[in-house]
């Protein structure tokens, strides 16, 4: 069918560290988009972020599917604990975050810039 993609989630976010759609889909490729990042992120109990994310220059939706999940922020940290619940942060909002039980999250991030990689990502 022209115009349309369908997928699982879990395949296909592990060619591209769980991303499924963004500006790093090639060109023609009907996931390519300029305006807008999706993830499908699995992780393990205990996993972390290897180092905070500062300077970012988009605004994010995360999203619990399964699992407890900790967003750290400066001012303090938001527990997702049931399905459903999410956290939303602006630009310029530094972060990190813990999977405190195994989750899988889903987190959309925009604009999608092109080049941008928080460092040690």
């Amino acid at each position: 069918m022209d115009g349309v993609y369908v997928g699982k989630a879990a395949v296909d976010a592990a060619g591209d560290n769980g991303w499924l759609l963004g500006h790093f889909k090639p060109e023609g490729d009907i996931r390519h988009s300029d305006e807008v990042e999706i993830k499908w992120g699995v992780h393990p109990r205990g996993e972390r972020r290897a180092q905070w994310a500062t300077g970012e220059k988009r605004t994010a939706l995360l999203v619990l599917i399964s699992g407890r999940f900790r967003m750290e922020f400066p001012e303090g940290d938001v527990v997702l604990a049931n399905q459903g619940d999410y956290v939303v942060w602006a630009r310029g909002v530094d972060h990190s975050w813990c999977a405190e039980e195994e989750s899988v999250v889903m987190t959309v991030r925009w604009p999608s810039i092109p080049g941008y990689k928080v460092p040690g990502a």
